[in-house]
């Protein structure tokens, strides 16, 4: 290896930003209102499809991507079409600025100020497209996923939707998926990176390229290596041919103690009974049924009833079939100690840096959010216990110390827990509590 191969690239997400902010900044470095003390905030007006909650997912993600916010000089000199003075701030560019926000692995609700950054207008522009694209896509998919962590009840799912979505995506879906309680993930990518636990045993190809000299199949000598190879705790995928003769092969081979049998395919419910009836007619009580094949929540759901063991779930979690967008959306809220919000028809916002508290009943389900100003004395509710949603994130542009994915992980299973009980409901309605807006002016409104 040369040297110059050996040597990684300066790592930046500055051009991971659409064009209109480095416009919008040079014209705001000329005409002085660049280093205006501004505030922008990330919320949604409402889940999408009139889903009961959302699940914040992505911070600690955006917060490196703050971090590596700077202008590499290759970039600087694609830049063309921005004069020196700008270039030159882009140069020296740093967020120096605070971020507040719920933390990873929090619930959000309509209008919930789910992240405020607090800067000058030309440190806190340039940010929104990274912020909203990491934002909306782990959040849409932390999103989708608990509600199939709710309809497994209890049963633990894999994620396995790599070759459904971009390389680099299914990366990141598959942190997401584990922080809403998934409990592994076929990407070897994610285990690298984040540690994702990575599971994985065998796909059709591996049955189909066993074959006799005559051309005919082999099921038992392709399961009899994978035996050999992983052990007999591994799972053993059943259906590239005769269900029934598969699980038999499976047992013959494995003997009554073989780890698991996969199903990729048919009508799922019928076809696990019959297989468990068959597991045990062999002695094979303990070997786990998988079960895969476009699942989403509603077929998780659907199965409940029925001896699955482990699902795994691909297409629906990673794409817009399961996970659409969150719909969060970056806004200027305050400039100067000022708030200023947009008065588009249909876009609703309310003017001014905010804070937020969840209120409980003493049994520990949540009732209501509460938004108010930041300066807003903290509403008292009598008889129930209100907790800070607005957590410090970034001071002066240092990350502030950050929990763990597996602490977020854990965090955002205890506040499911929370939640009413129709607010699992898989069911489209309104949000499981009710989002309320205090001390705003009445015209404040939008």
């Amino acid at each position: 290896m040369n040297a110059s191969s050996s040597t990684s690239p300066e790592r930046s997400t500055s051009f991971l930003t659409d064009k209109y902010e480095l416009t919008m900044l040079e014209a705001a470095l000329h005409d002085g209102t660049a280093h205006r003390a501004s505030s922008f905030e990330v919320f949604s007006r409402k889940l999408p499809n009139e889903r009961r909650y959302g699940v914040v997912a992505g911070t600690a993600r955006v917060l490196r991507a703050i971090r590596d916010f700077r202008f590499t000089e290759e970039q600087l000199a694609t830049l063309d079409f921005l004069d020196e003075g700008t270039i030159e701030y882009l140069r020296n560019y740093k967020f120096s600025g605070d971020i507040d926000g719920y933390r990873e692995g929090e619930l959000y609700f309509p209008y919930s100020p789910i992240l405020t950054l607090r800067g000058t207008f030309a440190e806190c522009v340039v940010l929104e497209t990274v912020v909203l694209s990491i934002m909306n896509a782990d959040s849409a998919i932390a999103s989708a996923a608990s509600r199939m962590v709710t309809a497994a009840d209890g049963r633990p799912i894999i994620e396995m939707g790599s070759r459904r979505t971009h390389e680099y995506a299914a990366v990141t879906a598959a942190r997401a998926a584990y922080l809403a309680g998934f409990e592994a993930t076929s990407n070897m990518e994610a285990e690298y990176r984040y540690g994702v636990p990575a599971s994985g045993t065998s796909a059709h190809a591996w049955t189909l390229l066993h074959i006799n000299e005559d051309g005919s199949a082999n099921e038992k000598e392709a399961f009899r290596s994978q035996i050999e190879s992983l052990g007999v705790d591994t799972t053993l995928l059943v259906d590239t041919y005769d269900i029934t003769q598969g699980v038999a092969n499976a047992i013959e081979v494995a003997g009554t103690e073989l780890g698991g049998v996969r199903i990729d395919s048919g009508d799922l419910g019928a076809v696990t009974r019959r297989v468990r009836r068959q597991l045990d007619e062999l002695g094979a009580y303990n070997t786990k049924i998988v079960v895969s094949s476009d699942l989403d929540e509603f077929a998780i759901a659907g199965l409940r009833g029925d001896p699955v063991d482990v699902y795994g779930v691909g297409t629906s979690v990673v794409t817009g079939s399961g996970a659409p967008t969150a719909g969060m959306v970056y806004k200027l809220v305050e400039v100067d100690g000022h708030p200023v919000a947009k008065r588009s028809r249909g876009k609703t916002m309310m003017g001014g840096t905010k804070t937020a508290v969840r209120a409980y009943r003493n049994t520990g389900v949540a009732v209501e959010e509460v938004v108010t100003p930041a300066d807003h004395p903290e509403p008292e509710k009598a008889g129930l216990t209100c907790r800070q949603l607005v957590v410090p994130l970034v001071r002066a542009g240092e990350i502030e110390q950050q929990p763990t994915l597996e602490e977020s992980r854990d965090y955002l299973a205890e506040q499911i827990h929370t939640l009413p009980w129709e607010g699992l409901a898989l069911s489209r309605d309104e949000p499981a509590i009710p989002t309320r807006l205090v001390g705003f002016p009445e015209d404040d409104s939008r």
